[in-house]
């Protein structure tokens, strides 16, 4: 059996890709955090990580290991809020970028409302970089986004590809090409205009919603192509690129960000909440259909 305080440790060096900034999250040393990986590595029997000067990577174990080590630590959480009564207060206002929002964010909020019934939630829904700003400006206390390069800040709960994404049944892309977009500035259009700048293919907006049911609907009614994360391209519309004329887009990468290197112990400890469950908030089959 593994323990959780090692599978901890493990999770915050995997997601914050350093022992450094994982031993000052988890107010360790990082010696402390170097030897707890050791001990972890010996009970799984092969290496987990692969360490660099520079960097931190999974290995395919490491990988595999991860998913369980996030739904163990998630439950010890849950079994520990069921069994305690939680002495969190207070006020979270939370930023989500409207591609997280619509997936599963509502049920894992309900989850911690639940375990927290004197912490108030607020959410507020927008654009992944207006979202950045009302963190640094104090309006917000957390956020969940997506963005395509980044300054490092947050926990990285994923990552995929970023798709171009047509109706099923288009034909050849036509000169310039349409585009539908969410409301600028978004880090998909800067992501898929500079990619088109770099290949010479001409477009021109067509469309813009900012909504993700909005930019799907136009694709699927086949009057743009639009760029979106390679999970949420659902059925009626297919992918396309460079074999039909448009350049690779770059992953997007969704992150939880707090707003202060020590945030209040509500907003704490929703982070934590919300970096184990990553594998919910990643569900875009629950978006709902165009």
């Amino acid at each position: 059996m593994f323990e959780t305080e090692l599978l901890r440790s493990f999770v915050a060096v995997a997601e914050l890709q350093g022992f450094t900034r994982a031993a000052e999250h988890l107010h360790l040393t990082q010696s402390t955090v170097s030897a707890q990986i050791r001990r972890l590595e010996a009970q799984a029997g092969r290496p987990l990580l692969r360490r660099s000067t520079r960097s931190v990577a999974l290995t395919e174990a490491g990988e595999t290991l991860l998913g369980y080590a996030r739904s163990i630590l998630r439950l010890n959480q849950d079994a520990r809020a069921s069994l305690s009564e939680s002495s969190l207060a207070g006020r979270i206002r939370i930023g989500a970028s409207e591609d997280v929002a619509g997936s599963g964010l509502p049920e894992v909020l309900r989850r911690f409302g639940a375990q927290h019934p004197a912490v108030r939630i607020e959410v507020e829904v927008g654009i992944a970089t207006s979202l950045f700003q009302s963190l640094d400006g104090g309006r917000l206390d957390l956020i969940l986004c997506s963005r395509c390069r980044g300054d490092g800040r947050g926990w990285t709960l994923w990552r995929e590809p970023l798709a171009w994404a047509v109706a099923g049944d288009a034909g050849p892309l036509p000169d310039p090409i349409p585009l539908a977009f969410f409301p600028d500035p978004c880090p998909y259009r800067e992501a898929a205009l500079a990619a088109l700048a770099g290949a010479r293919r001409p477009w021109r907006i067509a469309y813009v919603s900012p909504s993700v049911a909005g930019v799907r609907a136009a694709a699927l009614a086949g009057l743009a192509a639009t760029p979106l994360p390679l999970s949420a391209v659902g059925p009626g519309l297919r992918v396309v690129g460079p074999e039909d004329g448009l350049p690779p887009l770059p992953e997007a990468e969704f992150v939880v960000c707090t707003a202060a290197e020590d945030p209040s112990e509500p907003a704490r400890a929703l982070a934590d909440t919300l970096r184990l469950s990553a594998g919910r908030l990643g569900r875009w089959d629950e978006l709902s259909p165009a």
